[in-house]
């Protein structure tokens, strides 16, 4: 077969970040090799690299991390926010180095091509954070190609072409397809994630997944909550008669956009923006209650100021 005349040498390079507007930026590969096309995001926190590539609401969109040692702890089965990597992958401003934890199972590099995406690493990481701050979040392909041959114009093309995260509805995509029950606290050492064992008159909170991270469940948990998970579908205020106490919701990748899975007798946008931190706030002011009975009321009270369960009546 003829060599293909488009694909270039990247000086050395086998792992390109590409914008539609055809800015380039060149690094080391690692993980899956392909490309994926997504939004270009960025994050800045200091830990939790994995918990953050399977946070469903990154679904859709590159990470690119602004702090530079991602992957030095490497990855393991537990410290998972979804049931899979939901970020289509991740730019990084330095190389993955040898995992230094004792929980570690795995290299980050290892755990990427594992889940089949995509890493790139020796990036100024900073410089694209500047970027999308000033002007916005872009279109971008991320590829990875271990001899280092990429066809850019092509590249361009498919971010260039590529529709956004306008309009998907992802929250569908994320969200379970089954209504269950949750019964994980958070994790101890030398215990692991610790069972809820929650009386059965304990408060009831049914959580909608628009794609919820699990760290929001165990919290609500924690607090002193029995737990079930529904979908996010149209049918799913019909599921609140299971809840006596609270309705918590999650927000949904891309949540600047309107969601088609939301429920026609909610307030669309403005509820999504009135609970966007309402686990959160459930759970955290709970946390801090010295007894059950006190914990309860909390409960009661926090989720009163989110979404009182008789709000959905008429959807029922």
């Amino acid at each position: 077969m003829a060599e293909d005349s488009r694909l270039r040498q990247q000086s050395g390079a086998t792992g390109v970040i590409v914008l539609a507007d055809g800015t380039l930026y060149r690094g080391q590969g690692l993980g899956a090799e392909g490309e994926a096309v997504g939004e270009l995001c960025f994050n800045t926190a200091m830990t939790g690299y994995q918990e953050v590539m399977t946070d469903p609401s990154y679904a859709g969109q590159i990470i690119n991390f602004t702090f530079p040692h991602i992957g030095n702890v490497g990855a393991n089965a537990e410290d998972h926010e979804g049931s899979s990597p939901h970020a289509l992958g991740c730019v990084m401003a330095e190389a993955v180095t040898a995992p230094s934890s004792f929980r570690s199972e795995t290299r980050f590099d290892q755990w990427l091509a594992r889940w089949g995406r995509i890493g790139v690493s020796g990036v100024d990481t900073r410089a694209i954070t500047r970027r999308i701050r000033k002007l916005g979040a872009p279109n971008a392909v991320i590829a990875h190609a271990r001899d280092g041959r990429f066809n850019i114009d092509a590249l361009v093309a498919t971010a260039e072409a590529w529709s956004g995260l306008e309009g998907l509805d992802l929250a569908k995509e994320v969200s379970c397809t089954g209504s269950w029950r949750w019964d994980e606290g958070s994790w101890k050492l030398g215990q692991g994630y610790r069972p809820g064992n929650l009386p059965a008159d304990a408060p009831h909170v049914v959580a909608i997944d628009y794609g919820m991270k699990r760290a929001i469940l165990r919290q609500l948990v924690d607090a002193g909550a029995r737990v079930t998970v529904v979908p996010a579908t149209p049918a799913s205020p019909r599921s609140l008669r299971w809840s006596r106490t609270a309705c918590s919701c999650r927000t949904a990748p891309a949540t600047r956009r309107r969601l088609r899975s939301t429920p026609s007798r909610s307030s669309g946008n403005g509820w999504r923006r009135r609970s966007r931190c309402s686990a959160f706030a459930l759970a955290t002011s709970c946390s801090a209650s010295p007894s059950a009975p006190a914990r309860k009321r909390c409960i009661r009270a926090t989720a009163a100021q989110i979404i009182p369960c008789s709000s959905f009546a008429t959807a029922r």
